[in-house]
């Protein structure tokens, strides 16, 4: 039996895991001029779009809901997020940034427009960079679709 797939596996969770801690720290040094660390800015970006409970956070970011809460929290705590009502459930509050959290994740944006440009140049363009974001969006929703049949079996 060949052994190719789990070798192509072992070698892409390899480098998976290179690559978060990569993204992680180039996230720090991103966000600490504003005052953030990379999980705030993680968890304020999530809810940038529209407010969401701190499990919907959490699934989108595939963490856990508990890590989520810890940050939650303490953003709540700092002023950069606030908990509303949540029409759909009572108890499950939705977490939304305030005017400060807001800010705070704009003043990273000349430092990730850099970094995008850079990469996209590193990369050999913008077909390529699509491209890589397309390969790990693909590698995600398999992994999703893994995921979900040993549920179902």
């Amino acid at each position: 039996m060949s052994h190719e797939p789990q070798d192509a596996l072992s070698r892409t969770a390899l480098g998976v895991f290179r690559l978060n801690g990569q993204l992680l720290a180039v996230s720090e040094k991103l966000a600490e001029p504003a005052g953030l660390t990379a999980a705030w800015w993680q968890v304020l970006g999530a809810v940038l779009p529209e407010p969401l409970p701190v499990a919907g956070i959490a699934r989108v970011m595939g963490i856990t809901r508990q890590s989520v809460q810890r940050v939650a929290d303490l953003l709540v705590r700092e002023g950069l997020a606030s908990y509303e009502p949540n029409p759909a459930h009572r108890r499950a509050k939705l977490l939304a940034p305030t005017e400060e959290g807001r800010a705070a994740v704009h003043r990273i944006d000349p430092g990730h427009a850099e970094l995008a440009a850079l990469l996209q140049r590193e990369l050999g363009g913008p077909e390529a960079f699509e491209e890589t974001v397309r390969v790990l969006e693909r590698l995600s929703a398999a992994l999703d679709g893994v995921e979900r049949a040993g549920r179902d079996s």
